[in-house]
């Protein structure tokens, strides 16, 4: 157990290490069980960020190109081939991170109309930006390169209805509900609309976009202008994705 606590590294730390690292395969190692100090002159090294030429705004705007496409029915199905299984098999360059929830309803790719390689996804229900989620964007976004991170709830979300009607629910289901309760508590002042499940599925949204905000590595990667994080909202009858602020 001690050796497993001494292993953890804090969010301070990473900053401080990530800076020497030139893949996601140096990262990969450095953040396992066999964590090695980095010298002096490789953590004043700056990390190296995925190529790719699309800006934060064109690759929103593919995100939200492809979702038309998805709800006109005239999907592309990009990336979807053998050989492109096989152009990202050894590195891959996303062009665009969500951060969605876990419903079966909404599969990303397909909604975006986007194939292997294209989007860097991670899913939970409630689409929460717990630790481990904000660990894995930042990794997406710093080494991996993706331009934008969309944080997408949906219409009858169940974790957030659960959320509103409260009480306490078995195994570790509550802590999703109490995750969302702030935000749930702020949906009740937002004027406009009566459907409460989707004003409140819309406010923890933003809500979560905030907490990835206050990741120093995203953080830095907005101001600089490298990424952007938007909000969306996907509708479970029509499939579109709205945007949320």
């Amino acid at each position: 157990m001690k050796n497993i606590i001494s292993n953890r590294v804090s969010r301070r730390n990473i900053l401080k290490v990530g800076a020497g690292f030139l893949g996601t395969s140096s990262l990969a190692a450095a953040i396992g069980i066999n964590l090695k100090p980095q010298p002096a002159a490789a953590q004043n090294k700056p990390l190296l960020l995925a190529k790719t030429d699309i800006t934060p705004d064109q690759a929103l705007q593919e995100l939200m190109d492809g979702n038309r496409r998805f709800v006109e029915n005239q999907r592309r199905n990009p990336n979807q081939t053998p050989a492109r299984i096989t152009e990202v098999a050894m590195s891959q360059s996303p062009f665009a991170a969500i951060l969605g929830c876990a419903d079966s309803r909404f599969p990303s790719e397909m909604v975006f109309d986007q194939g292997i390689g294209d989007l860097f996804v991670c899913r939970v229900a409630g689409n929460l930006a717990t630790d481990e989620e904000i660990g894995s964007l930042e990794f997406g976004t710093q080494v991996l390169g993706a331009k934008v991170i969309m944080v997408v709830g949906h219409k009858r979300c169940g974790a957030v209805k659960a959320a509103i009607e409260g009480g306490r629910y078995p195994g570790r289901i509550s802590t999703l509900t109490d995750s969302i309760q702030l935000a749930v508590e702020r949906s009740m002042r937002m004027e406009g609309g009566d459907d409460k499940l989707e004003k409140a599925a819309k406010a923890n949204v933003v809500y979560q976009v905030e907490k990835l905000l206050k990741s120093p590595i995203i953080g830095e990667l907005v101001d600089s202008g490298q990424l952007k994080i938007v909000g969306g909202y996907y509708d479970l009858d029509s499939g579109e994705v709205s945007l949320v602020s």
